[in-house]
Formats: structure tokens, C-alpha cells, sequence
């Protein structure tokens, strides 16, 4: 499983961005993709998940500003980040399981597959 994250970069606050979490070895469609985020010396905290066929859970941080989509013709996920507030400036993660567990989607142990991180800063 090989996941890549792109989209990241420097928007004013209120402003929208686009993350993308591109999979490979790894149907993503089928299979639960989890967004995180860290800020230095701090854990990475839930942003956001997508589990087969097609629930999707988020932090109530962003809930209402940002959105989980799947392009499976691309093998992608998204994050759509809209409304963005200076508290959201992070290095954002994507992440992938092949045996989540509803309930614990939410809890970061439970992706075994992590691609590299793309950093967000959203100015005041």
C-alpha cells in the first residue's frame, strides 16, 4: 500500500483547499482512508475518515467545512477544506486500513498505512 498526499500550501483564512490522498497497491474505494493532522511536538489528531462503501465521519472541529470525497476512477481520496481558520494550519495526513473497525475510526493506531504529509498554513 503506497499513499500519497498532495495539496497542501498557504491560503487566507476563510479561503478553500483541496487535499488529495493518492492510493497505489490499494483499492481506496474499498477500504477506509483517514485524514489526520499535526501540528510540532504535538500527536496527530482525526480530521476525517471515509469507510466502504461510503460513510463518512469527522471531527467536529471541521465538521460542516470540510468534506471527504473518493474518485475511484483515480483510485483518490479528497479533502475538501472550505472556510478555513488559522486553528486548521497543520501538516495534514492521509492514512489507510484494510480492517477498520466502525468505532474506531477515529483512532489513528488503527491505520497501518500513512502517506507523507502535506502542510497547510492558513493566515489570519
Amino acid at each position: 500500500v503506497q499513499l500519497q498526499a498532495s495539496g497542501g500550501g498557504l491560503v487566507q483564512a476563510g479561503g478553500s483547499l483541496r487535499l488529495s490522498c493518492a492510493a497505489s497497491r490499494f483499492t481506496a474505494s474499498r477500504r477506509t482512508v483517514g485524514w489526520f493532522r499535526q501540528l510540532p511536538g504535538k500527536e496527530r489528531v482525526f480530521v476525517g475518515a471515509v469507510m466502504w462503501p461510503g460513510s463518512t465521519y469527522y471531527a467536529d472541529s471541521v465538521k460542516g467545512r470540510f468534506t471527504i470525497s473518493r474518485d475511484s476512477t483515480k483510485n483518490t481520496v479528497y479533502l475538501q477544506m472550505n472556510s478555513l481558520e488559522p486553528e486548521d494550519t497543520a501538516v495534514y495526513y492521509c492514512a489507510a486500513s484494510t480492517t477498520m473497525i466502525t468505532g474506531q475510526v477515529r483512532n489513528r493506531t488503527m491505520y497501518p498505512y500513512w502517506g507523507q504529509g502535506t502542510q497547510v498554513t492558513v493566515s489570519s
